[in-house]
């Protein structure tokens, strides 16, 4: 892959999110600059607990798991997220300094997908990283779920969760809460709206889009998509 962006043509392109794990914030900034630099989105957690509590809001890509950590080592943290229905099918790498064999085959046994050692040297790890997205895109799993507070859409199915309830969308409909829902707070113009759900060959007016905005209204309720006047629209955080 030339870039962490992992849509096929013509579908909205998304960066990969990871989750960085690791007690040591200098470790936790190292990786997360260089995983932005190549156009990763990035969230971060500093110990076990808190990287499965990050992980079910924010639903990433891939886990990269420090196993020596405070709370909650990243052995029993893997072993919960791979037991949690809502994110098992998650990638986790584990990342430890650790050389002994026994903590290799125990981070394997929990579900582990890769082993990285410290010290990280970056080239290696977002080599990795691609790698591994690519085999999830090819698998059809990786990119598509978006989860936004309650909202969970999810492109493989067509479908739109809400308060435990599923709503199917027409296509058009669910492409344009698919792009607002990929940034959410992010104001989308219109102009990238209609190149991004229509496409730039297709002749699209602009009330196009007021009537699909109000017709997802309907459906999620009026308070999630806002109207930036002159600009566009944006889905709440």
């Amino acid at each position: 892959m030339a870039s962490s962006h992992y849509f096929a043509k013509n579908q909205i392109i998304m960066p990969a999110k990871i989750l960085i794990v690791d007690d040591e914030p200098d470790i936790v900034e190292f990786i997360q600059y260089n995983l932005e630099r190549e156009g990763f989105d990035t969230e971060t957690a500093y110990n076990g607990e808190e990287a499965i509590a990050k992980a079910r809001s924010v639903r990433p890509d891939i886990i990269i798991l420090d196993v020596m950590m405070p709370v909650m080592d990243g052995i029993e943290a893997c072993r919960i997220i791979k037991e949690d229905e809502r994110i098992k099918n998650t990638f986790v790498v584990f990342l430890t300094a650790r050389s002994e064999e026994y903590s290799e085959l125990a981070g394997f046994e929990v579900g582990a997908d890769d082993y990285i050692s410290k010290p990280i040297k970056p080239r290696v790890l977002v080599s990795r990283l691609k790698a591994m997205l690519k085999r999830g895109s090819e698998n059809g799993d990786i990119g598509n779920v978006l989860t936004v507070q309650d909202l969970i859409i999810n492109r493989n199915s067509f479908n739109v969760q809400v308060d435990d309830k599923t709503i199917t969308m027409p296509k058009k409909e669910f492409d344009l809460l698919f792009l607002l829902a990929s940034k959410p707070g992010k104001v989308f113009t219109r102009e990238k709206i209609l190149s991004e759900v229509w496409g730039d060959d297709v002749l699209v007016v602009d009330r196009t889009i007021d009537v699909h905005i109000r017709k997802i209204r309907e459906k999620l309720g009026d308070k999630r998509i806002t109207t930036v006047k002159g600009v566009g629209y944006k889905l709440e955080k």
